[in-house]
């Protein structure tokens, strides 16, 4: 049994006839639930990788790619440390920094923050924070000014604007006649950053790192360096090379390190909706088993005629495969092309439906992103093909084995 033959019976078979329309219609809602399933499948994958990406990109530009500190949390002579950092191939730029915690006053209202001391020349090489300011800039930290520059949303709750002053609490206490007094200082706001994520325009606050260092009693000392890499998915890999080059108890810790679990979690939660939505393929694989069997119960006697003129076993398995594996194609075809194209479209998609009912699915006030961000990934939509393919022919095979069942003798009895 030659291979087009199998092809012209199996394609032929996917058309019922007139009183068999019945089974075409199964074949059809196959299709197009294979279709619209790897749609599906396929937009969704690729807003969770826009979201990932977004999440990535807004997190990563706040934190570093490589932090080096001492064994204790606290780094002395940070500038060698510093010199040999840029001295290495893979690294870009590295930047001092002081963490501590610690209370803002303005008038009646109180804000507990994160205090980072920075030097901001080499802040700005080593992180994207310069490119989020939206009043002042960073190199109006000076050393003594006591100075400081705010998140947005914290400098709305505390109701302050550049030029303004601020009091920060710090969480050492000063020893005097009256007892023990927390330390104050009062620090003169001369910018204001918004990153649009609430964890750093709610909760942080920059100082210079000398004045950072004097309020939190650091001395000469800081809590690490900031690294930035040229690449920064082989920071991994890079921290694996300075803690072999270089000397000294350097404590090295990656940005996957720091927020292993959170990406983790985006991943496993990607993972589970690529398979929740598979199902829907699934259902239209089993919709493709219902369709071939129809046609094996219609097709009886044709298969016996078939087995009667000399057609081997093996060509009556292969036409109702083909025939399967058809569904499974054209399904699969036409749901890559539906989820690509709605992938690269979904803004304007998005936008008609906000514009047809009149509301805003990422209201700015609320969420930290104002459209869906959307980032097509060929892998996930290859893998996804892949299995829809793969569970066509799989669901083939049962009522291709049923056909092989068919006895010409018993059929053509009473033919």
């Amino acid at each position: 049994m030659s291979l087009p033959v199998a092809w012209f019976v199996g394609l032929r078979y996917l058309r019922a006839r007139h009183r068999h329309r019945f089974i075409s219609f199964i074949s059809m809602v196959s299709m197009l639930g294979i279709a619209l399933g790897l749609t599906a499948v396929i937009a969704v994958t690729s807003v969770m990788n826009g979201f990932h990406g977004e999440i990535r990109d807004r997190l990563l530009g706040m934190v570093a790619h490589l932090t080096v500190s001492g064994p204790n949390g606290r780094l002395h002579g940070w500038e060698e440390a510093a010199a040999q950092l840029d001295a290495h191939a893979e690294v870009v730029a590295s930047a001092p920094f002081i963490e501590g915690q610690g209370m803002l006053i303005r008038g009646d209202r109180v804000s507990g923050i994160g205090v980072r001391g920075i030097l901001p020349e080499r802040e700005l090489q080593a992180s994207r924070i310069g490119q989020h300011m939206a009043r002042g800039a960073l190199t109006d930290l000076q050393p003594g000014g006591w100075q400081v520059v705010l998140g947005q949303e914290l400098a709305d709750h505390l109701g302050v604007r550049v030029g303004n002053h601020v009091t920060l609490v710090m969480p050492r206490a000063t020893s005097t006649i009256a007892g023990m007094l927390p330390r104050m200082r009062r620090l003169e706001v001369v910018g204001i950053f918004r990153f649009d994520m609430h964890r750093y325009d709610r909760n942080l606050a920059f100082m210079h790192v000398q004045d950072a260092a004097q309020a939190l009693a650091f001395k000469d000392a800081v809590s690490g360096l900031k690294v930035r890499t040229r690449d920064l998915f082989l920071a991994p890999w890079v921290a694996d090379l300075l803690r072999k080059e270089l000397p000294g108890p350097y404590w090295i810790l990656d940005w996957s390190d720091r927020h292993r679990s959170f990406f983790q979690a985006i991943q496993m939660e990607k993972t589970m909706l690529f398979l929740l939505l598979m199902l829907i393929v699934l259902v239209a694989a089993f919709n493709i088993v219902s369709a071939l069997l129809m046609t094996v119960l219609e097709k009886r006697s044709d298969i016996a005629v078939l087995r009667t003129l000399g057609m081997p076993r093996s060509g009556i398995l292969r036409i109702f495969v083909l025939q399967g594996s058809a569904i499974g194609v054209i399904g699969t075809v036409l749901g890559v092309a539906g989820g690509v194209a709605l992938s690269l479209n979904l803004q304007l998609v998005v936008g008609m439906i906000e514009a047809l009912f009149n509301f805003k699915v990422f209201a700015p006030e609320v969420y930290f992103i104002s459209e869906i961000p959307s980032q097509l990934s060929w892998g996930d939509a290859g893998l996804a093909a892949g299995v829809s393919l793969l569970l066509a022919v799989a669901a083939a095979i049962y009522p291709a084995r049923k056909a092989l069942k068919v006895m010409p003798a018993e059929v053509l009895r009473y033919e």
